[in-house]
């Protein structure tokens, strides 16, 4: 598909026409001043500002002024709304899930001329959520969120268990430990966690949203989506998975206490399991998801974030220079994990010096970051749709009640699917099918 065609589709929710849409995402900055040039930086990650510091300082020539953002949707609705007032940073962090919506509102620029020559720095899956599954190219992929398997190494010596290595093992390996104790649960199914769950469906082969031909294929309710949902309906109703939250005072005691004994989570987990489990240090150890057949090596991811060009800046080259430097460059790369405590996409910093020691709380698993990148290679790619935000609520509503009726979960994948595409149909989006 052409990035003629793929910003047709992605402006057809705001009535954007070809011509304008052309225009505002071109990868040509003809009019571009010269001399010296001062671009603005709207960014969450903690500790950025050194970053940005040490770029003023080597480049002098192209200033960067760091404006401080919250994080997850405010920052798109700030984006949103000062590209509306026509006065958007230059430059922002954004997470993957976001790009679609920020493309649809004409807010980022296609730089696939300017990033062609950085793919090869990021896995396939990585790139993948940048470009949308067209040959645009709307961010510089920063950091990547891998998913693994976060277990009790003391625990499962205590209670004779095996890390799973499938999801059948991992299955009976929760029922193992329910016949041994009623105090422990192998790990819980959180319904206030869609991240959580569309790392695991992207394991699993699902893909919810794509392009075909000159219309969205919307499909949140495929086949890999429904075999982990009826997985983990299955367990939560057989009582062998807990089914209560993620992220509250009680998973936290259960983490803390041993009540729970495993967590698939991604690669940022040591730095949850620092503040919410700290009794816990040392203890755990970190394996690849179990897969859905013996032998694969497949993984999905829960999260990352990437560094994209607003459609308006008049210093696209500029600006797709420094998301270049911060993301691939040697130093900056080391800094983004010393400073900001963030797993780099780049492929050549996952083996770094700054990752050469596993995690602090990891400290008895030396070979943490050596497994994490031969994990984060295996994560498969995906394109994300412009509603991701109704998706995600319609799973917290939808798969709160299934757990609470013990229903199952298959119809919470269907009211998914029901909400998404009549949301994308309500907004102007055409749907294939």
């Amino acid at each position: 598909m052409t990035r003629t065609l793929g910003a047709k589709i992605l402006a057809v929710a705001l009535g954007v026409s070809l011509v304008a849409a052309c225009t505002s995402t071109s990868n040509d900055d003809p009019e571009e001043p010269t001399g010296p040039v001062e671009l603005t930086f709207w960014s969450w990650a903690p500790n950025i500002e050194k970053l940005v510091d040490r770029w003023n300082t080597d480049n002098p020539e192209t200033k960067v002024t760091l404006s401080k953002q919250a994080g997850g949707a405010d920052i798109v609705t700030k984006l949103l709304t000062a590209a509306k007032a026509g006065n958007p940073p230059d430059l922002a962090q954004v997470e993957y899930q976001a790009l679609p919506t920020l493309v649809s509102n004409d807010v980022l620029a296609d730089i696939a001329e300017q990033a062609k020559p950085l793919k090869e720095k990021f896995s396939d899956g990585t790139w993948r959520q940048v470009t949308l599954g067209t040959d645009a190219v709307y961010a510089v992929p920063q950091d990547a969120a891998p998913m693994m398997l976060y277990y009790r190494a003391d625990l499962f010596t205590q209670y004779g268990l095996t890390v799973p290595g499938t999801w059948e093992e991992f299955a009976q390996t929760a029922r193992t430990l329910r016949g041994k104790t009623k105090k422990h649960f192998l790990t819980t199914f959180s319904a206030n966690d869609p991240g959580w769950f569309a790392g695991l469906a992207q394991q699993a082969g699902a893909n919810w949203w794509g392009i075909d031909g000159e219309f969205w294929k919307v499909t949140v309710n495929d086949a890999g989506t429904r075999k982990v949902a009826d997985y983990w309906g299955g367990l939560v109703g057989e009582g062998v998975v807990d089914g209560k939250p993620m992220y509250t005072p009680e998973w936290n005691k259960a983490l803390n206490d041993g009540s729970l004994l495993a967590w698939p989570s991604a690669v940022w987990a040591p730095g949850v399991l620092v503040g919410n489990a700290p009794a816990t240090k040392g203890k755990w150890a970190m394996a690849p998801l179990p897969q859905w057949t013996a032998g694969e090596n497949r993984t999905g991811n829960w999260g990352g974030s990437s560094t994209g060009v607003t459609a308006a800046s008049k210093h696209k080259a500029a600006a797709v220079r420094f998301a270049t430097w911060l993301n691939t460059d040697a130093a900056a790369t080391t800094m983004l994990v010393r400073e900001c405590a963030v797993y780099p996409a780049a492929r050549d910093a996952q083996s770094g010096p700054a990752l050469a020691s596993p995690p602090d709380f990891f400290a008895n698993q030396a070979d943490f970051y050596p497994l994490a990148k031969q994990i984060a290679d295996t994560a498969a790619g995906v394109t994300w749709g412009p509603n991701v935000n109704v998706t995600y609520e319609t799973y917290q509503d939808a798969f709160g009640k299934a757990i609470t009726g013990r229903t199952p979960f298959g119809a919470a994948v269907d009211a998914m699917q029901t909400a998404t595409v009549d949301d994308m149909r309500k907004n102007g989006f055409t749907i294939a099918g």
